[in-house]
């Protein structure tokens, strides 16, 4: 049995989930949240835990079984507390602004480079080089901030480019002087 798909999640008051045919809602105070379960897999509910079984020993439902445990208690995570991810801007002369919902990036290009926001997603710039994405759907802030991030990755010489604020970027050393 999978370890990680055993065990129960709690539900936090103030959330509701719902259990429909092969769909589950999870709402709370930040917003709602569904996700298609599938058929080899079932959720059951019990006054605060929620228990996630399988209901074949296929290598496919093992497989399903910790990942819908794991996206289920996401979802709990986010809509009460929320996901977030910071970006930060390492170069002379790189900055971001917002006009709107979208992240204008001066990032030594010719011209700005600009990233449209998607519904949902929260994205403020702090000091002209960190960048906060927030929202509720792990996925989607994940998302997001990758697409971000893929604009101008981080260069191993000098390090300049878009890195997470948590990355550590290995340097190499440059041309050996004879």
């Amino acid at each position: 049995m999978s370890r990680i798909g055993k065990l129960p999640i709690s539900i936090p008051q103030g959330v509701e989930v719902n259990i429909d045919n092969n769909q589950i809602t999870v709402s709370g105070k930040k917003g709602v949240l569904t996700q298609h379960v599938p058929d080899k897999i079932g959720i059951e509910k019990n006054d605060k835990q929620l228990i996630i079984k399988r209901y074949s020993e296929e290598k496919e439902a093992k497989s399903l079984h910790g990942l819908i445990r794991n996206l289920v208690a996401n979802m709990i995570k986010g809509v009460v507390d929320g996901f977030e991810k910071r970006l930060e801007l390492v170069g002379i002369g790189y900055r971001a602004s917002i006009q709107g919902s979208t992240l204008n990036l001066s990032i030594g290009f010719s011209k700005p480079a600009q990233y449209n926001s998607p519904e949902n997603i929260n994205i403020e710039v702090e000091r002209n080089v960190i960048i906060k994405i927030s929202g509720i759907n792990k996925e989607k802030v994940g998302q997001v901030a990758a697409e971000i991030r893929g604009l101008k990755k981080p260069e191993p010489y000098l390090g300049k480019g878009i890195k997470y604020t948590d990355e550590v970027i290995r340097r190499k050393v440059g041309k050996a002087g004879a």
